[in-house]
């Protein structure tokens, strides 16, 4: 299933010019918010893919697994792949442990909670950068159901952005406000 919508450019990137006494808007085009659903974690595989070949083709990609821990992994210890791809996965996250490790400690929960967050201020800093020509926040809406991220915030970084491509965002649980701001919508089925 793929929605459109006619969402293209934020309007924030509306900027005057002033040419031979007349002033005009110059539309500074954004790439487009793609979102990828499945009633299940780990299905964006083809995503990935997309983002290997992407970067093989010469386009800076920044692949981010907020939801996904790894071995020493984290803002300072990012994969640099193919040249172009920049991986990075939580340095700690919820899939490291069990769910009984988490209930029960305080500090282990917090440190998930606190290490979700530093990725998603690195995030929406790259967002705003415009150094990326696509950026895909994987697993972002289990993030913002588990409260670990503020949709509005989410919402208004979307907005505000600033890149060329296009932004991916993937998950189970996608909020009705961030599948109307979408300019693609892709259902994947087992």
């Amino acid at each position: 299933m793929v929605l459109s919508s006619s969402n293209n450019y934020s309007k924030s990137n509306l900027n005057l010019v002033e040419t031979n006494k007349v002033t005009v808007k110059e539309i500074i085009h954004n790439g487009q918010v793609q979102i990828y659903q499945s009633p299940y974690r780990g299905s964006y595989s083809s995503v990935i893919r997309d983002s290997f070949r992407n970067a093989a083709l010469g386009r800076k990609v920044l692949l981010v697994q907020l939801m996904k821990g790894g071995v020493r992994q984290g803002i300072s210890n990012a994969l640099n792949l193919c040249g172009n791809l920049t991986w990075v996965r939580s340095s700690n996250s919820f899939d490291q442990y069990n769910s009984e490790e988490i209930v029960n400690n305080k500090n282990l929960r917090q440190s998930i909670y606190d290490s979700t967050n530093e990725l998603w201020n690195y995030c929406k800093k790259e967002l705003l950068s415009g150094k990326n020509d696509q950026i895909i926040l994987d697993e972002i809406f289990l993030a913002v159901e588990m409260k670990i991220i503020n949709k509005d915030d989410l919402i208004s970084t979307l907005e505000n952005r600033c890149i060329s491509g296009d932004v991916i965002l993937t998950g189970t649980s996608i909020p009705k406000d961030l599948l109307l701001m979408a300019n693609q919508i892709t259902e994947l089925r087992s």
